[in-house]
C-alpha cells in the first residue's frame, strides 16, 4: 500500500496539497497531518493572503519525503523483531 502511494505521489512532486487531501492520500486523519507539520516532519508552505487564518499547503516532495522515511523506519523496526 505504500508504496502505491510513493509511486502515486512521484507522480505529483510539483504540486501542493491541501492538508485535507494529504491526510486522504496518508489516509490518517487531519490531525494527524497538524502532528506530522509541529513535529517538523512535513514542510508546509503558508499561502495567506491577508490577516485571516493561515492557508497551509505541504508540497509534494515533503509528503514522498515522508514517506520514504517511515518505510526505512518501518524495515528497521521489522528487522530488529
Amino acid at each position: 500500500m505504500l508504496a502505491a502511494i510513493v509511486r502515486r505521489s512521484s507522480r505529483v512532486c510539483d504540486k501542493l496539497h491541501s492538508v485535507r487531501s494529504v491526510a486522504e492520500m496518508l489516509d490518517v486523519s487531519r490531525r494527524s497531518v497538524y502532528r506530522y507539520i509541529e513535529a517538523g516532519e512535513l514542510t508546509v508552505v503558508d499561502m495567506r493572503t491577508g490577516v485571516e487564518r493561515s492557508r497551509v499547503r505541504i508540497p509534494g516532495r515533503e509528503i514522498e519525503a515522508l514517506i520514504e522515511r517511515r518505510m526505512a523506519l518501518s524495515k528497521t523496526t521489522q528487522s530488529a523483531l
